[in-house]
């Protein structure tokens, strides 16, 4: 499964600007799988979202995503602020499987508290695991990443790869750096860590965005600070044979 990472710089509150940049990086790898926007892709990390988060209903981003994976014949996925049709604002991180139309779903669970997402937001309270072209593909979604309890590797929560999509600033980049590779090593799996660039009103963002392997190896990766696309081939039988030869998560705590 070819995997696309879009680093992006977004344009604060402007779905259709941010729609056609992702357009150009997309035409980069054309032949993709999977591709994977940061975290709320289409209008910046909205603290507030009152005036910004798109209804859920008439999203132009959430169609934008669905009529591109069926055109392409893919699978996209990415963070958007929505506005449920009962009233409740998500981080809602959706992946669509253009091939079937199906769509899933993954409720940011660790809102920022630091940033006052959880004054606006309401969190998740269950996991996503999306079986996409034989992967089962556990949806994360920034913050979360701290939290390695949430996204253990378990009896009830077996997966072959996490994707994580975030808002990440430079200042907390060497924890960026280090959860990545930790996520992957203790789980025995793939991780597909997609940050943005650019600036805010709050931050500046480095991007970083990678493919870590299952023992923490970087495989591909986007440059600090610039717009830009990584894919790398994610290997199944490769992954399935490492955790047979060496059976770490046999001897895993069970919570």
């Amino acid at each position: 499964m070819k995997v696309t990472i879009i680093q992006l710089d977004i344009a604060w509150g402007n779905p259709e600007e941010n729609i056609k940049r992702i357009e150009c990086l997309m035409a980069q790898q054309p032949e993709s799988d999977l591709y994977v926007l940061p975290e709320m892709w289409s209008t910046g990390f909205a603290t507030e979202p009152s005036d910004i988060a798109e209804e859920e209903i008439s999203s132009i981003s959430l169609a934008w995503m669905k009529s591109t994976a069926r055109k392409k014949q893919c699978a996209i996925c990415g963070s958007l602020a929505v506005k449920t049709i009962n009233g409740i604002y998500k981080n809602r991180h959706y992946f669509i499987n253009g091939r079937t139309c199906d769509v899933s779903y993954y409720d940011k669970h660790h809102l920022f508290r630091y940033g006052g997402e959880d004054r606006y937001y309401e969190p998740g309270v269950e996991h996503t695991i999306v079986n996409y072209m034989g992967f089962r593909l556990l949806l994360l979604t920034c913050y979360d990443l701290r939290f390695p309890v949430w996204s253990r590797y378990a009896s009830q929560l077996q997966y072959d790869a996490i994707v994580v999509v975030a808002n990440w600033p430079e200042s907390r980049q060497n924890a960026w750096h280090i959860l990545t590779r930790s996520r992957a090593i203790e789980n025995q799996a793939y991780l597909i860590a997609c940050n943005r660039v650019g600036n805010d009103a709050y931050s500046h963002y480095r991007g970083m965005s990678a493919v870590i392997s299952p023992i923490g190896k970087t495989l591909a990766a986007c440059p600090a600070n610039e717009p830009s696309t990584a894919s790398f081939s994610l290997d199944l039988v490769s992954l399935r044979q490492k955790r047979e030869k060496f059976q770490v998560l046999e001897d895993r705590d069970i919570y």
